[in-house]
């Protein structure tokens, strides 16, 4: 039998700047490519990870005490945003948003 990953929604710290709205989301254990952030019509923001590395596809846990994606966080946005110039940048195993605000969400 295949043990399923749990999809974990993810915590988040949202802030804002006169210009932008900014949203942290710790996702341990990813690469860049395995984060996907969208920006919905309706001004959700979606973030999402899968772990597609070696960890993956381990056998026999001995221990788990936190656990590696997936991650899911469907979030809606306190404002408006530009969604298209979005700059999106992961390190250290958190992925941080920063949406410039706008009249509406594109």
């Amino acid at each position: 039998m295949q043990e399923q990953l749990k999809v974990q929604q993810i915590p988040v710290k949202v802030y804002r700047t006169p210009d932008r709205l900014m949203v942290a989301a710790p996702m341990p254990g990813l690469e860049p490519e395995d984060v996907l952030v969208q920006v919905t019509d309706d001004g959700h923001l979606i973030l999402q990870g899968e772990l597609r590395g070696m960890l993956k596809n381990v056998k026999e846990l001995l221990i788990d005490e936190w656990s590696v994606g997936e991650y899911y966080r469907d979030l809606a946005l306190p404002n408006a945003v530009d969604g298209r110039h979005a700059n999106v940048t992961y390190g250290n195993g958190v992925v941080v948003v920063a949406l410039p605000i706008s009249n509406q969400t594109t």
